[in-house]
């Protein structure tokens, strides 16, 4: 067995300077690829879905890259580092979700859809009310993962430069979000896929590398590494790393919520459904699932051996005092096996990883402000002219880009310190309860009507808000966002057990209420387009 038996001194051999050079290097290279990426951003689709212009491979890539966020690489690693099996609970539940996603909602919504999760929603609904409600939901699922990368990005960059004080970190957030505004101020989707279709082949390469090398000092034993992590595990008993409850048994139902949350909410998640629409036909679009279902799968089955890794090589003390406590484990690991070098790439990647999600949020979150709330609510979908004006709508995407950064860096500022797997597992139960009953309705239930999708929409985006605010995640906890305030009467730290049904009830009980009859000539129309795919390009073009 291997134990790192000074674990403490393991940050003692960092180099700052090497980490921030090898940072800078990769913020240069890919400035340079998003700026050859923005040529030819001309028109509105341009902007929004790379000009339809990815093959189904490319595709994939940048699915993955979407995907597997800086909760996936840095979150993951260390909730099992830390908890050990109830850390491994949050890979099976992403990748699950994942075939959730590609089984019920990915080909059918491209199919449907043109630019955003709205297009779809109400293509068969009245465009008005569907529109501004599945805004709404977009604008705050968007909200919500962009408050774990920022937190993620404030204690990476802090633990490659030594910054462990609340201030440097919040100047380190702020910078982080200036450079996400840039990346799409610049490069729109074209640019941000070339960044995430890099940062997934790097951060599988370096998930890989790291795998190997960690087996290899434990004999390629599986067994081995986890008798290594138990020996060096501080709980009572030290084997209660191997086995479920370390974080999830004192209260079996957060691990339910928790679960209904993980499988159910990638399949709402805006930015992730907006991939589908950058490939030039069905065909590639499935190909596209196929690439990042293999992508995603052997990323997470890695996240096993180096989560137990880091537990056992670098500790878990030390990984929960380091700057960024537990997203610090992928990082320090990479420190204790190959020095500054391997660290200053891991983190490279890490922030990569940081930044493409980053960058996908945004755009997602401006498209569907720009394209939806503007264009088609605001100005129903005209100009003073009476025409249409896509110049227009990519002006008003450009500001909301800018006021998203701002928000996203002061709300990265306020989550410091929280498990950023941990609140993206809120932002997937916003999803999963304001998007999901009203995608799925839309795709299979003849008789859904606008009430109901608005009623649900609303419903559950309330109701998951409601209940994060007054659940022990914002106070009554040293680790919650107000920590000296407590007025915490929800038990559970996640509300996907109680919002998730409430926002498909709400969307039968709505569609049962509603007197007005919908067109049901469109009803079929769209079951046509959404099963074969038949008409959808050519409403793509106009």
């Amino acid at each position: 067995m291997i134990v790192h038996s000074a674990a403490g001194s393991t940050l003692e051999h960092s180099n700052p300077v090497l980490n921030i050079s090898v940072f800078l290097a990769f913020v240069a290279v890919t400035l340079f690829i998003v700026i050859r990426a923005s040529r030819n951003n001309k028109t509105a689709a341009d902007y929004y879905a790379a000009g339809r212009s990815f093959s189904g491979p490319q595709n994939g890539f940048a699915i993955a890259g979407d995907y597997l966020s800086a909760a996936s690489f840095l979150g993951i690693c260390g909730a099992i580092a830390v908890n050990g099996y109830d850390g491994f609970l949050y890979s099976i539940g992403f990748l699950v979700a994942w075939l959730v996603a590609l089984l019920l909602v990915a080909e059918l919504m491209r199919n449907t859809g043109k630019f955003t999760m709205a297009d779809v929603l109400s293509f068969r609904l009245k465009q008005r009310p569907v529109r501004m409600a599945a805004a709404l939901t977009t604008l705050a699922v968007c909200f919500f993962y962009l408050l774990a990368q920022m937190a993620g990005a404030g204690g990476l960059v802090s633990l490659l430069l030594g910054i462990s004080d609340k201030l440097g970190q919040s100047l380190i957030i702020a910078v982080v979000g200036v450079l996400m505004i840039v990346y799409v101020l610049i490069g729109g989707m074209k640019g941000t896929t070339w960044v995430q279709i890099v940062k997934a082949g790097l951060l599988i390469a370096g998930a890989v590398a790291m795998t190997v090398w960690v087996l290899a000092l434990n004999g390629f034993s599986l067994n081995t590494l986890l008798e290594s992590a138990v020996a060096a595990s501080t709980t009572d008993p030290k084997d209660a790393i191997l086995g479920p409850g370390l974080k999830y048994g004192a209260n079996p139902w957060d691990f339910i919520s928790l679960a209904l949350a993980l499988v159910l909410g990638t399949a709402g998640l805006p930015h992730v459904l907006m991939r589908f629409y950058t490939v030039p036909t069905a065909k590639e679009a499935r190909r596209s699932v196929v690439w990042a279902i293999w992508l995603i799968g052997i990323f997470y089955l890695l996240t096993l051996v180096l989560g137990y890794g880091a537990g056992a090589l670098v500790g878990a003390d030390t990984i929960t005092s380091a700057p960024g406590g537990v997203n610090s484990a992928a990082p320090l690991l990479a420190l204790y096996l190959g020095g500054p070098v391997l660290m200053g790439f891991i983190s490279a990647v890490a922030f990569a990883t940081i930044l493409a999600v980053v960058a996908g949020l945004t755009i997602t979150a401006a498209a569907s402000f720009a394209h939806d709330i503007y264009a088609n609510v605001v100005k129903k979908g005209k100009n003073s002219d009476g025409e249409a004006d896509p110049n227009g709508e990519v002006r008003v995407a450009r500001r909301t880009v800018i006021v998203i950064g701002v928000l996203a860096i002061l709300g990265g500022i306020g989550a410091q310190g929280q498990n950023i797997a941990f609140l993206v597992a809120l932002a997937f139960a916003v999803a999963a309860s304001a998007n999901l009953p009203t995608i799925l309705y839309s795709l299979f239930w003849k008789r859904f009507t606008t009430q109901g999708a608005v009623w649900s929409m609303y419903g559950g985006l309330a109701a998951a808000v409601i209940l994060i605010v007054l659940s022990p995640v914002f106070s009554g906890k040293p680790t919650s966002f107000i920590p000296g305030a407590n007025f915490a009467i929800w038990p559970l730290e996640n509300p996907g057990i109680l919002s998730i049904p409430l926002g498909f009830f709400l969307g039968w009980l709505g569609s049962v209420l509603d007197r007005r009859t919908e067109d049901r000539q469109l009803a079929a129309e769209m079951e046509v387009r959404s099963l074969t795919g038949y008409g959808a390009e050519k409403a793509v073009e106009h």
